[in-house]
């Protein structure tokens, strides 16, 4: 996976929502301009703001973080600059999703919408305006970075000769790594809870018929699409690739934008859909999402089901891996004896953060080669409830790394360390020809780039 680790508070932060505030950082000035890189202009608010968040965040400084975070944001505006003279551009349904993403975890992290606007003294709808900007700007210096430094090829030799280099006590640690198999079983959905959903989405779609309430209003109050549903249900533009293809085969027939679509069943949930905009072959709509609830009863059934597929295959009467190729209804997985994979490596090592947190809690129990009992998570894809077990096949403890062991990881850091010169070395010519002005208060700093004070 790519990373530009150096850099990572200029993508954070513009992929980051800055909060509100009234009154910033010294000399009680409301605001003012603080550096103009080119064009561009960098407030003294700007910067309190990513500090706030940073503070937020618990990240820490290497220095004054009003020398820093100037010059982060500074850095920031010449790949902005530079993405505009090379065409660099960012789709809406990327800056979407990464919006979606950001204020789930916001939401998550608060534990309430309502404590989120509270901390960030706006509105949702203000916070997702804010959010949208940054994303696209981070989302934009990230293409510009993978654009400057292309595809970096490493041989062999240069990771050994990287590692006998490493002084003894700058070796890197490697955290406790696992590898995961998993079933999982979804409890079956009584037809008297499918029922009701879908009557439910009849009574919207009779009030929407009848002009008793608009359509993004129902989707506000009553969809368990809790990202779209701050937006009325709307979704953005997408293209047909993009969406579930029983959403797409309704949502691309739709033609009137007053009508509303039949319920549709997806691996979601069911929907009902209004057509808002067609712009060739991408499409804007609206939806409600309602999902029928799993009950205790068929939970605790599904439950004592696995228990007892795990106490089978303890006796060896048949292996795990066969049980998850059969059994398991995890889509994933069943095709690879359960084994569950590591987007963030494209491996199937994870470290114990990595996991989804139902598991890492069951994980971090288990011994190798042991299973564990039935557990309830919520599926991270789908948002459905299911039951499952786990294998901890392998646990890899942590460790000082070694060429043997850890070459993927120590070639990866070489990589790395490649990618942050080259883009070390833009930065620098980039200086030259870029106009910079900076407060005569904000210059008593020791940049980490100098060629920002010319003579």
């Amino acid at each position: 996976m790519k990373k530009f680790v150096n850099f990572r508070f200029v993508v954070l932060f513009a992929l980051t929502l800055v909060a509100g505030s009234t009154a910033y950082g010294q000399d009680n000035v409301i605001d003012e301009v603080v550096w103009v890189v080119g064009d561009e202009a960098i407030l003294k608010s700007d910067v309190e703001e990513a500090r706030m968040n940073a503070q937020y965040e618990g990240r820490k400084f290497d220095g004054d973080p009003y020398c820093v975070i100037p010059e982060e944001l500074a850095i920031q505006k010449l790949y902005l600059h530079q993405a505009i003279l090379d065409s660099i551009d960012v789709s809406e349904s990327e800056v979407i999703q990464r919006v979606e993403m950001m204020t789930n975890q916001y939401i998550q992290m608060m534990g309430s919408k309502e404590k989120m606007e509270e901390y960030f003294n706006k509105t949702s709808t203000q916070i997702r305006q804010t959010m949208r900007e940054n994303v696209r700007d981070g989302l934009t210096v990230q293409k510009m970075q993978q654009k400057l430094v292309g595809e970096i090829k490493v041989i062999p030799a240069e990771v050994r000769r990287y590692f006998k280099n490493i002084p003894q006590d700058s070796i890197p640690y490697i955290p406790t790594q696992v590898e995961v198999q998993i079933i999982t079983l979804q409890p079956k959905i009584p037809i008297t809870e499918i029922e009701d959903v879908k009557k439910r989405l009849r009574e919207y779609t009779d009030r929407i018929n009848k002009g008793e309430m608009d359509f993004s209003t129902l989707a506000l109050l009553y969809s368990e699409d809790k990202g779209s549903a701050m937006r009325g249900g709307e979704i953005g533009f997408k293209g047909r690739g993009e969406l579930v293809p029983e959403y797409a085969n309704v949502a691309f027939n739709l033609q009137d934008t007053k009508k509303v679509s039949k319920i549709v069943e997806s691996e979601f949930g069911f929907h009902i859909i209004q057509l808002i905009e067609k712009r060739g072959d991408r499409i804007n709509t609206r939806h409600i999402l309602i999902k029928p609830k799993v009950a205790i009863k068929d939970l605790s059934f599904a439950t004592l089901k696995l228990d007892s597929i795990a106490d089978d295959i303890r006796k060896e009467k048949f292996s795990f891996d066969e049980a998850a190729s059969v059994i398991s209804q995890d889509k994933e997985t069943r095709n690879n004896h359960g084994l569950m994979p590591n987007p963030s490596t494209n491996t199937s090592k994870f470290e114990m953060q990595q996991l989804p947190q139902e598991i890492a809690k069951v994980v971090n129990k288990l011994n190798v080669g042991e299973i564990s009992k039935a557990f309830t998570l919520v599926n991270e894809k789908d948002g459905k409830e299911v039951c499952a077990i786990v294998r901890l096949k392998t646990r890899i403890n942590g460790h000082k790394a070694t060429i043997t062991d850890d070459y993927q990881r120590l070639k990866d850091i070489v990589i790395e360390n490649r990618r942050e010169e080259m883009l070390h070395k833009w930065i620098l010519e980039k200086q030259k020809h870029t106009y910079v002005r900076i407060n005569d208060s904000w210059k008593n700093c020791s940049f980490k780039y100098p060629g920002w004070i010319k003579d």
